[in-house]
């Protein structure tokens, strides 16, 4: 595939955003200079003390009169802090970087992010195959007040259809969903064009208690931890996790609503939903009855971390790749971010595991990942994971056999742009493999892949306290 259908130009239709984007260096500091020496006399005048507090007040105003991050993050607030932008309705950790451009106007906060990885991919072994690929996403947010509470509508988009080589991104050992009418193995689909078309309205119904709500012909059910695409200990990795399909598989999903109350540190919620995954027909919509459901248990102890645990029943949820069949699906996470002079440290801990009923099988999954960001331009990352897959051989007859596979991933970036407006970096990765043995004659005895890249994205938005 030539670099000329790869899109590049994805991102940049939200350039306008970045143009728009205000210094936010402008305080008003005139406000805290002394009055004149003259006004002071030696003596002490009773009258001029009683009209010095009169002039205080306006000392208490600048933040209405900020113009920059920091007063659009003030906007935002009833809702949900742009750094806290996850998917979904999840949570990240506070303090995770945020690389988006963002702006107001009129009372409107407006905000666009988005990643796209330029790449040579190369997956070793007898299944393996080496391709030019683009994995690409842009969202935009906008936000606004709405009687007591805090209207949000989202919008995310993918051009992976067209990006994408034939018949998938190459990737051994991924299984799950289909593509040009063939169940994929050792291949990550290409995302959808429509990733998520949502709205989410926040009610504050106290100081410490919350009520939302959240509805989206394409968005993600209250189940698993924050996708990788938009994950910060994944940012930096131009793949999908080979335990997609037993954490996060649910983030673009056509038709949800869920509700729930958040409480402190504390967030319970539950979801009804479309349960089968995306056709492979990936320019439209599936819709389809809400006939799934889902709760999530969420906690934010700290700025720095989030934990979460998600049940779900998903009513034939590979129906379209021909395995018909209800999924029981847990998971749990951990994810921990600390920011770090000149750069930042995100690190999360996932557990996945599907429970087939119609074969009564039980796959599990288990997830590492971390990246560290350090002399602010450099990043450093590794993925491990081991995933039980059960749909290597899809022309064997049910029920088909199971093996434990594993992935180690090992990565780095150097940003060669980086400003306020844009980051772009080159980077490369390698990944090994653990498998039984009984796999060897059909993977090889070790097989290694690698992927070579650009990645550009939105520059880094400053936190504001």
């Amino acid at each position: 595939m030539n670099f000329r259908y790869l899109l590049p130009g994805l991102l940049l239709c939200a350039v306008a955003f970045a143009q728009t984007q205000p210094d936010g260096e402008e305080h008003a500091q005139h406000q805290h200079t002394p009055p004149p020496a003259q006004e002071q006399p030696k003596p002490p005048d009773p009258q001029k003390k009683q009209e010095e507090p009169p002039q205080k007040p306006p000392e208490a105003q600048p933040e209405h009169q900020h113009e920059g991050m920091a007063g659009m993050e003030q906007a935002a607030k009833p809702a949900r802090e742009p750094h806290r932008m996850a998917s979904g309705t999840a949570w990240q950790p506070d303090s995770t970087p945020a690389y988006m451009w963002m702006t107001e106007r009129a009372k409107w906060t407006l905000m666009a992010h988005g990643n796209l990885f330029l790449t040579f991919n190369h997956q070793g072994g007898p299944r393996g195959a080496g391709k030019f690929e683009s994995m690409n996403w842009a969202m935009f947010m906008e936000q606004h007040r709405l009687g007591p509470g805090t209207i949000e509508f989202r919008q995310m988009f993918s051009a992976e259809a067209l990006t994408v080589p034939h018949p998938g991104f190459p990737q051994l050992f991924q299984t799950g969903e289909t593509y040009r009418n063939q169940p994929l193995v050792d291949h990550q689909h290409p995302h959808d064009l429509f990733g998520e078309i949502s709205v989410l309205y926040s009610v504050p119904i106290s100081k410490k208690v919350s009520w939302h709500i959240y509805g989206a012909p394409v968005g993600e059910p209250a189940l698993g931890p924050v996708a990788f695409m938009h994950r910060g200990s994944a940012a930096e990795i131009p793949s999908a996790p080979l335990s997609h399909h037993l954490q996060d598989a649910t983030h673009i999903t056509a038709g949800v609503i869920t509700t729930g109350l958040t409480v402190g540190k504390v967030r319970g919620e539950v979801s009804v939903f479309n349960g089968r995954e995306p056709d492979q027909v990936r320019q439209t919509i599936d819709f389809g009855p809400l006939d799934s459901w889902s709760a999530r248990v969420s906690v934010r102890p700290s700025k720095d971390w989030s934990l979460q645990y998600s049940y779900g029943h998903i009513h034939d949820q590979e129906i379209h790749a021909g395995e018909p069949g209800d999924t029981n699906r847990q998971t749990a996470s951990v994810s921990y971010n600390r920011p770090l002079t000149g750069g930042n440290w995100a690190t999360s801990l996932i557990w996945g595991r599907n429970h087939k009923q119609l074969k009564n099988t039980t796959q599990n999954s288990y997830l590492l990942e971390s990246i560290v960001n350090f002399k602010s331009r450099n990043y450093a990352y590794t993925r491990l994971e081991l995933v039980d897959k059960d749909e290597l051989f899809p022309a064997v007859p049910l029920p088909r056999p199971q093996f434990r596979v594993g992935g180690y991933t090992f990565g780095g970036i150097r940003d060669l742009v980086q400003n306020a407006k844009m980051q772009m970096g080159v980077g490369a990765d390698v990944t090994f493999y653990s498998k039984p043995s009984a796999l060897d004659a059909v993977y090889g005895e070790n097989p290694v892949s690698f992927r070579v890249f650009l990645r550009f994205r939105p520059g880094r938005m400053e936190h504001h306290h």
